[in-house]
């Protein structure tokens, strides 16, 4: 089939290069020449495991192909939109812009039977609105939507074998295409992972885009939950790390996503939950969701205290001790710093004035681009070098793996370990002359 992708950033060209890897001829669009020019060159423009060579496979196959010329999807049967939907400046609802501009551009470009398939994360009611938008242009032409769950440092195997497949379709009465014409459509484009036994929801479109924003509500709500019982752990001497292991044992709950730590960051489930409030208050149903707005709090406070704790171990060396900072991408395997709770902690205590450094394996570059004034280093052994107090806030394995006693050879006199993940092993670092602290754990 001949498929187009709208919108080559993260999640676009990782779905483009996927599809041509199952045997489609893709074509990805993008207003910004200079991010087409490298994907179409096989250079990555952001860090993701296996992308790259996923990418010069396709472009080598002749099945895979970026442009900034909308026209040249013209002959697609199937027209994906995978542009972003920010937060809004000044507020908590979704920047719609993107999306509406994708879908507006590319309605000259549909020929009859035409499916456009949304991948955007969006509020509940955007499909059908632009479903109007679409069926109204007279080309033939259907919607329908089909949510992304793509997780970074894993997008390529969630592409390829994620763990569903939701297919929002609309049985509109007179519609250009049907909903059993798109679901075949959709079965078509994941043809091989159909086969493969993938469970597939075919629903409506509210359900569809819902999905999408209460997974990601569920997670950060699930994290927020065990980072709240952090900060009752901490004034009670109990161990935050020990309890997610007990409580995780019962099925009903389950120990993933139950890591307290310094929170949650990145491109999704911030900008997701905030969205997903406004959109309940647009609707008159906030009070359905307004726990959140304590999810995202709770979330927030915990950068707080990564920041009291550095200024706690540094006591009286407030404006004297070296502060070394352990990542700045919210999570590991990416270089993606959006909303990354590691590069806040660092400018923040810059902020305060305390000498601190900061390294991370694969984000520096887009964190020294939009903070420059701050002080980088390539290596944590850098990064180490007479240091008083050692933060880790991205759990790298790299950092996992440090090895505490030749660390305390490097740092300063009795230096001090915050261990923002709860992923270090206490009793080995106190044991090289760390002074260990985590987040609720005694």
């Amino acid at each position: 089939m001949r498929v187009s992708v709208i919108g080559a950033g993260y999640l676009g060209a990782v779905h483009a290069a996927a599809m041509a890897s199952i045997g489609h001829d893709v074509v990805a669009v993008d207003i910004d020449a200079a991010r087409i020019a490298r994907l179409q060159a096989g250079e990555t423009p952001f860090h993701e495991p296996g992308f790259e060579p996923l990418l010069r496979t396709g472009l080598n196959s002749g099945r895979l192909r970026f442009t900034t010329d909308l026209s040249e999807v013209a002959t697609a049967r199937v027209h994906f939109i995978a542009v972003g939907t920010p937060q809004v400046a000044g507020g908590n609802a979704a920047d719609l812009s993107y999306v509406d501009a994708a879908v507006t551009d590319l309605l000259p470009h549909l020929g009859a039977g035409a499916l456009v398939v949304g991948k955007s994360t969006v509020p509940v009611g955007t499909a059908a609105r632009l479903a109007e938008l679409v069926e109204g242009a007279g080309r033939g032409a259907g919607l329908a939507w089909n949510p992304e769950f793509l997780r970074e440092g894993y997008a390529v195997a969630d592409t390829l074998k994620p763990d569903r497949l939701v297919y929002g379709v609309r049985d509109a009465p007179g519609a250009a295409v049907s909903a059993a014409v798109a679901e075949q459509l959709l079965d078509e484009v994941y043809a091989p992972i159909v086969a493969s036994g993938t469970p597939k929801v075919v629903t409506d479109t509210a359900t569809a885009e819902l999905v999408k924003v209460a997974a990601n509500a569920f997670l950060a709500t699930k994290i927020s939950f065990i980072n709240a019982m952090s900060e009752i752990a901490e004034v009670t001497g109990a161990d935050v790390t020990t309890l997610a292991d007990a409580i995780g044992y019962d099925e009903r709950i389950g120990r993933r996503f139950l890591n307290a730590g310094v929170g949650f960051g990145g491109g999704c489930l911030p900008k997701d939950i905030r969205a997903f409030t406004a959109r309940a208050e647009e609707l008159g149903r906030g009070e359905s969701v307004a726990f959140l707005k304590e999810v995202d709090a709770i979330n927030l406070r915990r950068r707080d205290r990564v920041v009291e704790l550095v200024l706690d171990s540094l006591g009286q060396r407030r404006y004297t001790g070296r502060v070394a900072v352990l990542g700045v991408t919210f999570k590991p395997d990416s270089d993606d710093i959006r909303d990354s709770p590691a590069l806040d902690v660092v400018v923040r205590l810059r902020g305060l004035g305390v000498d601190v450094v900061v390294t991370d394996p694969r984000g520096l570059d887009n964190a020294r681009a939009m903070h420059p004034q701050l002080t980088y280093v390539a290596t944590a052994e850098e990064a180490l070098a007479d240091v008083d107090v050692a933060v880790l806030v991205t759990e790298w394995r790299d950092y996992r793996e440090l090895d505490p006693v030749a660390m305390a050879r490097l740092a300063g006199a009795a230096p001090t370990i915050i261990d923002g993940r709860n992923v270090l092993q206490p009793a080995a670092w106190r044991a090289a002359g760390w002074t260990y602290r985590g987040l609720g754990r005694p």
